[in-house]
């Protein structure tokens, strides 16, 4: 039985909840825990616990459910995207709803494509908007092409000054729709970004778009080789767009950060390494799990193009992708769930330093996704409140 006294403020000791049996993955596997949540935060995690007296507190019997932290999607473009096949192609923007009904509790939006039409500041408005509704957002400056479009007209003032962002990108390298950086552009951004992060106490990451060129990594290895930077200074994705991209990222990512597309999958199976098998795969490569990230690019225009460059297919991706990913990944791929479960909680936290997300333990936020044995989403707590309550969502955006 848990022996402590609990201290809340005026907020912590609304919306108390005491979650009673759960299947706790912390990420780690701890078992059957008793939860506290009070206000937005986690105020203890015990074998057992009492209901406190003196608060209003409602008890939910989670016995044969599976606890995990909410999900973080670390590259989603949540004020739309798009826009390859001209104006009536552009994506919109992300609803509250997709978010949550994906198991998604925080995400970090970008740019893309289009840094000509649309906005970075459109970007902040958005996460400001959906942290507002009770998600949790953060953005990244810039967009595909270099020199980067900002907010305040400086890479590293962005990041030092504005809450919200933690970075740079999603830069494009590698690809036909990139402004092609040289190596001394490419040092200049990360160090730049890494000076404003070190100010503002911010990760600082590059997120780097990655094309279908060969040896797509190669202006990353020349940066580091010719720079005082490290591997861990940048965040590529879509490293399982095509077979060859990827065994280069069983190489790479044990040097470095690796993010795989979740959404993507099934539009491209002729071209692209499914995710949950990816993950398998680059753990049997002896890549750390620690550097594997999963992300949607939902709201992002999926376009395929021909050899002669010209579009000829064009999707959407969407947050549920994660979640079929991760228990695929376990169904399937028979990975453990501690495992598994990191790629979208505890290793996006921690590799882009977002303050109280990613871990289910005291003092965090309380964002937590309840799953049943078939690993399908039942309930969903985002800041400390029901948004998903046995499969009916309970909480919609404005408009919506």
């Amino acid at each position: 039985m848990a022996n402590f006294t609990i201290y809340v403020t005026y907020k912590q000791s609304k919306n108390m909840l005491l979650i009673k049996d759960a299947t706790v993955y912390s990420p780690d596997f701890c078992g059957n825990k008793d939860i506290l949540t009070g206000g937005d935060k986690i105020l203890e995690i015990s074998n057992k616990i009492n209901v406190p007296t003196g608060f209003d507190v409602e008890v939910f019997e989670a016995e044969g459910l599976i606890l995990i932290p909410g999900l973080i999607d670390n590259h989603v473009h949540i004020a739309g995207a798009g826009g390859e096949g001209g104006p009536a192609t552009r994506t919109p923007e992300l609803t509250l709803s997709r978010m949550f009904e994906g198991g998604v509790t925080t995400v970090v939006g970008c740019l893309g494509t289009d840094g000509f039409t649309r906005t970075v500041e459109s970007v902040l408005m958005k996460a400001k908007s959906l942290r507002y509704q009770g998600a949790s957002a953060w953005i990244w400056t810039g967009a595909y092409q270099v020199p980067s479009p900002t907010i305040t007209g400086d890479i590293g003032r962005d990041i030092s000054l504005i809450e919200e962002v933690i970075g740079v990108g999603e830069l494009a390298i590698s690809d036909h729709r990139s402004s092609c950086p040289s190596t001394d552009e490419l040092i200049r951004i990360a160090a730049h970004a890494r000076v404003g992060a070190m100010l503002g106490r911010k990760a600082g990451i590059v997120n780097i778009h990655m094309g279908d060129a060969r040896n797509p990594f190669g202006p990353i290895y020349e940066t580091v080789k010719k720079s005082m930077l490290r591997f861990n200074q940048f965040l590529p994705t879509h490293c399982n767009r095509n077979y060859y991209i990827f065994e280069d990222a069983r190489t790479y990512g044990k040097e470095g950060y690796i993010d795989i597309t979740t959404s993507s999958w099934p539009y491209f199976t002729d071209e692209e390494v499914k995710p949950s098998i990816a993950l398998k795969l680059l753990l049997e490569s002896g890549v750390p799990v620690t550097n594997i990230t999963f992300s949607s690019d939902s709201c992002g225009s999926l376009p395929g193009f021909d050899e002669q460059g010209r579009l000829v297919k064009l999707e959407m991706g969407l947050p549920s992708s994660n979640l079929r990913e991760l228990a695929d990944a376990v169904l399937n791929e028979k990975l453990q769930l501690e495992t598994a479960v990191r790629v979208l909680t505890s290793n996006p936290a921690t590799i882009l330093k977002l303050p109280g997300k990613g871990f289910i333990s005291k003092g965090m936020d309380a964002d937590l996704v309840f799953l049943n044995k078939g690993m399908e989403l039942v309930n969903l707590i985002s800041m400390g409140k029901w948004v998903i309550r046995d499969g009916n969502l309970l909480k919609k955006g404005a408009y919506e």
